[in-house]
């Protein structure tokens, strides 16, 4: 970005590795300033991440937290403001998967998944909504769903429901933050090359008899443009949403899966 007026700042959850890092490296290299926020025990790496950014030359801050404790999300937040100046845009990345039969499931498997990948974005949304709202500015928040939110994967059955509830907070919040000149968009991911996926594909391998590295393979079949999505991928969505280009486009969750599934 050439003109200052454009720099935003931005915070970014879940962005020690893997999407959250590519969203915040390429936020960075769009010329905006990104805060980084992942859990404690991933400190170091998000604090890399930070450095990163750095080298790139953008202001950075970097905050540890959990995104499904209220309190964590508000230091997230308070912290950034207090470190670039403002919050501009919030990109509610952080989430987890859990590969199990649902018969197996227990409450404290569903209630894990559902407090970070659906009370954390809530949190995430509602708290750097009121930030904005406070700045008077208007602003931008972005959510992680994913290609289950449209078509969900056995096995995952409560991941899946996750960001199926993402997807519905998202136009929800988009319908009612309008007003305030801040729209709401999620980005939804197919199968990418990430940590999480190496996760997933082990124990979908381990369910139906394969060996590891087979089921993402049996999986990426479905993709009509023939290759696993790497973080940039998605990244360069993000990328989209985060710029004055999306101005006029609220309340959507895209896919961004290589063309498995169509909507």
């Amino acid at each position: 970005m050439s003109k200052n007026e454009d720099t935003r700042n931005i915070i970014v959850t879940g962005a020690a590795r893997g999407i959250g890092k590519a969203i915040a490296l390429r936020l960075a290299q769009d010329g905006h300033n990104v805060s980084v926020n992942d859990i404690d025990a991933n400190r170091d790496e998000v604090e890399a991440v930070k450095s990163e950014i750095e080298k790139i030359g953008r202001k950075s801050h970097a905050v540890t937290g959990d995104v499904s404790v209220e309190s964590d999300v508000r230091k997230v937040i308070d912290e950034s403001v207090s470190a670039l100046g403002s919050l501009d845009v919030m990109v509610a990345n952080a989430g987890i998967a859990q590969v199990k039969p649902l018969l197996e499931v227990t409450q404290e498997d569903w209630d894990r998944m559902m407090a970070i990948n659906l009370r954390g974005v809530f949190l995430s949304y509602q708290l750097a909504a009121k930030q904005m709202i406070s700045q008077g500015k208007g602003g931008k928040i972005i959510g992680a769903a994913s290609i289950v939110a449209y078509r969900p994967f056995a096995l995952l059955s409560p991941y899946s429901a996750s960001k199926w509830a993402v997807r519905g907070l998202t136009q929800g919040a988009a319908m009612e933050w309008a007003q305030y000149g801040i729209t709401v968009n999620a980005y939804c991911p197919g199968i990418v090359g990430t940590a999480m996926w190496d996760l997933i594909d082990e124990k979908l391998a381990q369910n139906e008899g394969l060996k590891k590295g087979q089921a993402i393979e049996k999986y990426s079949d479905l993709i009509h443009l023939g290759r696993v999505s790497v973080p940039e991928d998605v990244a360069n969505f993000v990328s989209y949403l985060a710029s004055s280009d999306s101005d006029y486009m609220t309340g959507q969750s895209v896919m961004i899966d290589g063309g498995i599934q169509f909507s």
